[in-house]
């Protein structure tokens, strides 16, 4: 039992104690109910704030990254629109052509022409607009950051429309240079002469054709079997089956009149033989090809690694000039595609050699070759610079040109189908992160609100609590400020 004593009031001391720890707790309490969260400073909960405070930077970052993600869906929406509407164009550039390359189109084929130049115009304008032109804004590696994670590589969406495979102008899609009027002259009766007697061809063999418009070489498998040695006829016939079932349909086998095996076609092109046969398109009196050639036979070229080689190639349609670089002249199909997006508007069609490795220059009629920039030390077309005249020729009028249009802008819509290809995915890749982001900021929201959000319905019975425990207090602590009044009792 404790003394009675006046000087030092314990009960009254404890009762200021709990009263004042309890307004602490009303007041934590009102700040729990008024700003809705548990933890309101760090003393409150300094390890689950801390962890709250990471998932409130992760879902502050996502969320940004939605919004990045969506801009860049955006992006890509514009570029597709544009890639839709150019590829509406080349239907139309095809129809143009084809309407050109009829035999029995008797209009005029240069109205088709100003048409078809136009449009190439256009191409260029709208790929100019979506960034897909050569330098464009978008022809590039879009890097769209999300966020996530700490790895930069998983944060962010990469979307590849960078280089030229993605440049969709009429140059970058190779139609630049192309016509389907009849300015050029066209090759006919162009003709290659084996050094083989067509009834030898008894066995099989793997015929390689290089083939203006084709941008690589196709072969074509002859099989001999059931040919008797001798018998021209079944051969030739085996032989045009096999090059209409390769798809060289405009290439034809016949017997030239020495017996030897020999192919026509009205473009340039030249063929080897695994047996050892093999020529470019000569015009030869035995082969009876009226209409004549005249070629240019170009060594294997040096590829161009540094400064530029420039040749002008003049006949009588024209004159062009060339100019090979690191990207035109990089290899023998950058320089075949660069000398034939040129050189076709004045009837001149490149093609690789029978060994696949030089070129050969073709034409119906008389060209010269200067070389105007490193001459005698070119990288492309050598030291050897001029023109070999074999006979003569007859220019003709017909839609040879727009044949070779069609083929390029064949090749151009495959092309144009690829970036297309490379956008969608683009876009779904977006959509797929967005999905992703926004619902790890559900969770993080949910995982911060578990953390950091205040109980209400917990925290205002604690309001009642502490209004009552402060009450309490209160009286309790009157009771105890009068009690040593007890001892004047004691003094009457």
């Amino acid at each position: 039992m404790s003394s009675l004593t006046i000087q030092t009031n314990i009960a009254s001391l404890i009762a200021q104690n709990n009263l004042r720890m309890n307004n602490l707790f009303q007041q934590q309490t009102i700040t729990r109910l008024t700003s809705g969260y548990r933890i309101n400073m760090s003393g409150d909960d300094a390890a689950g704030l801390s962890v709250a405070n990471l998932y409130r930077s992760s879902i502050s970052e996502l969320t940004q990254g939605v919004r990045n993600a969506n801009d860049g869906v955006s992006t890509l929406q514009i570029v597709d629109g544009g890639l839709n509407n150019i590829s509406t164009i080349l239907d139309r550039l095809k129809t143009l052509a084809t309407q050109s390359a009829s035999g029995t189109f008797t209009g005029d084929r240069n109205t088709l022409n100003n048409e078809y130049q136009t449009l190439l115009g256009e191409i260029t304008r709208q790929a100019s607009n979506i960034g897909l032109n050569a330098g464009g804004v978008n022809n590039t590696t879009l890097n769209v950051y999300i966020g996530g994670t700490t790895n930069l590589t998983n944060a962010q969406v990469t979307v590849d429309l960078s280089g030229t495979a993605n440049q969709v102008d009429a140059a970058g899609l190779k139609l630049t240079g192309t016509n389907i009027a009849a300015s050029g002259t066209e090759l006919t009766g162009n003709s290659i002469l084996l050094n083989n007697a067509a009834g030898n061809f008894t066995g099989s063999q793997t015929f390689t054709f290089y083939v203006q418009g084709q941008s690589s070489a196709v072969s074509v498998a002859y099989d001999g079997t059931g040919v008797a040695t001798g018998d021209g006829t079944a051969a030739i016939s085996k032989m045009n089956a096999a090059l209409q079932g390769a798809g060289l349909t405009g290439i034809t086998a016949s017997i030239a009149a020495d017996g030897k095996l020999q192919f026509a076609s009205g473009q340039a092109f030249a063929v080897s033989v695994g047996a050892g046969a093999n020529g470019i398109a000569t015009p030869s009196a035995t082969a009876n090809n009226n209409a004549g050639l005249y070629a240019f036979v170009g060594a294997a070229p040096t590829p161009v690694t540094a400064g530029a080689e420039t040749d002008t190639i003049s006949n009588g349609q024209g004159t062009v000039n060339l100019s090979f670089d690191t990207t035109t002249g990089a290899n023998l199909t950058s320089i075949l595609s660069y000398m034939n997006s040129q050189l076709n508007t004045i009837g001149i069609y490149a093609t690789a050699d029978s060994a696949g490795t030089g070129f050969t220059l073709q034409s119906a009629s008389n060209f010269t070759i200067n070389e105007t920039a490193n001459a005698g030390t070119g990288q492309v077309f050598g030291a050897s610079t001029g023109a070999v005249a074999l006979t003569n020729t007859t220019p003709t009028t017909s839609g040879a040109a727009a044949e070779s249009a069609i083929t390029a802008i064949t090749a151009a819509v495959s092309q144009l189908g690829l970036v297309q290809g490379r956008v969608g995915t683009g876009e779904n890749d977006l959509s797929y992160a967005i999905n992703l982001a926004n619902s790890q900021i559900s969770s993080f929201s949910a995982a911060q609100s578990r953390i950091r959000d205040a109980d209400m319905a917990s925290e205002a019975a604690n309001l009642t609590k502490a209004q009552v425990l402060q009450q309490a207090s209160l009286a309790a602590m009157a009771q105890a400020n009068s009690a040593p009044q007890a001892v004047l009792a004691l003094l009457k």
